[in-house]
């Protein structure tokens, strides 16, 4: 019997979890090789990052290099080998943005390799 190709777990992560990374989750949450979610570092988000989203994540995909920050001073030993991207993806645009999406899809794809 042919093994099955694992999917990749992609965590994408802003501050509230309101726009970027909620726009991040729906691009590639059909993605046949990919499993996104999406959370935020700020208490106020709409889903706060947690120790099982972290567990469950391959690879890690943060909008600013604050987010990153923040990770890494909430869960620095779940973290331990584990990619964590800076996006350099400013808080300027809405959900779905064509902006917002252009960007994403470069970025992420350029470090996937997924199309």
């Amino acid at each position: 019997m042919a093994k099955l190709e694992e999917k990749i777990n992609v965590l994408f992560i802003c501050s509230r979890n309101q726009w970027r990374s909620p726009t991040a989750e729906k691009l590639w949450r059909k993605h046949p090789k990919i499993n996104a979610r999406s959370a935020g570092t700020s208490p106020n988000a709409r889903h706060k990052v947690s120790i099982e989203d972290i567990r469950w994540a391959s690879i890690i995909f943060v909008m600013e290099e604050k987010h990153k920050s923040r990770l890494v001073a909430e869960f620095t030993r779940i973290l331990e080998n584990k990619p964590i991207h800076v996006l350099d993806i400013p808080d300027e645009y809405k959900y779905m943005d064509p902006e917002l999406i252009e960007m994403l899809e470069q970025s992420v794809n350029g470090i996937l390799g997924a199309e």
